[in-house]
């Protein structure tokens, strides 16, 4: 039957994309987070335990625009986007999805599922990255996540997931804002049953297997984290020195953008984050 068209329309973009990712200078790998919806949205950073918070842990991202964080070697964590927010001037508030704690920066707090995460471990002194995108904890928003490899392109692999799984989210699953769904809970979160969580006596690779559930998330997202054990397909390594995080990313193409480094200068132009004429699209 041939891989699913989400799968085959995530190795177009990679080769779309390879041309516009950028190179980062020093010992710092850079993340480049770029808001493809038609709608802000407020990324959400965390790190692991023992690394530090990056320059910023929460900030709005408006349509088509570009934003670039660093992280010193051997850092790990977390980002994902909220939707829906408001805040005050002091930036307290709430988000729809992807909540962390009622405030604009996150300061520490992980996103309130559903969400849909990249996790990733970056290597010490040139040794290889670990990264995934996730839908352990549910999913919100479209993600995809592309690595520039350090030794040269094809090195790495992207990953992610291209469907709107709000759309095609079982009813006993969808969180509903309105008139729809704005984002799909896990099965886990639904039910909090062992079998959906790989706890208690199912909290070991044989013990804990996909689910109906789960294989909703995989058909669609064939590169993403289903449950908790789904490693062999799902985590990818690679020695990178940047990488791409694009939520939303339109299956036509992209324009290539400003970005933004928060906490440091201002790179590219001015710096607004505004996509530029540049476009870039998936080969015929």
């Amino acid at each position: 039957m041939g891989e699913p068209r989400h799968h085959c329309k995530l190795w177009l973009l990679l080769l779309a994309l390879a041309p516009w990712l950028h190179a980062s200078t020093g010992a710092a790998t850079t993340f480049t987070i770029a808001n493809y919806c038609a709608y802000t949205i407020w990324p959400g950073t965390l790190a692991g335990s023992g690394t530090p918070q990056l320059s910023t842990t929460g900030f709005e991202l408006g349509p088509g625009q570009t934003v670039r964080l660093a992280a010193p070697p051997a850092w790990s964590g977390r980002m994902w986007a909220r939707t829906g927010c408001v805040f005050d001037a002091a930036g307290a508030g709430v988000c729809q999805t992807g909540d962390c704690g009622g405030r604009m920066e996150c300061r520490g707090a992980g996103a309130t599922p559903p969400a849909t995460l990249f996790e990733v471990t970056l290597g010490k002194g040139g040794g290889e990255d670990f990264y995934d995108v996730s839908l352990v904890d549910g999913y919100n928003l479209p993600v995809v996540a592309i690595p520039r490899a350090l030794r040269g392109p094809g090195a790495c692999n992207a990953t992610g997931c291209l469907a709107d799984l709000n759309r095609s989210c079982p009813t006993e699953l969808q969180v509903v804002y309105g008139a729809g769904a704005i984002a799909c809970r896990s099965a886990c979160e639904a039910f909090g049953q062992d079998r959906y969580c790989c706890s208690g006596a199912y909290g070991t690779p044989a013990a804990c297997r996909p689910t109906s559930y789960s294989s909703v998330f995989k058909m669609a997202c064939p590169r993403a984290y289903s449950y908790a054990y789904d490693d062999s397909t799902s985590t990818f390594t690679c020695s990178a020195d940047d990488y791409t995080v694009a939520f939303c990313l339109p299956t036509s193409g992209i324009k290539e953008s400003d970005a933004v480094f928060l906490g440091a200068q201002i790179i590219g132009g001015r710096g607004t984050g505004a996509a530029e004429a540049n476009d870039i699209a998936p080969p015929a």
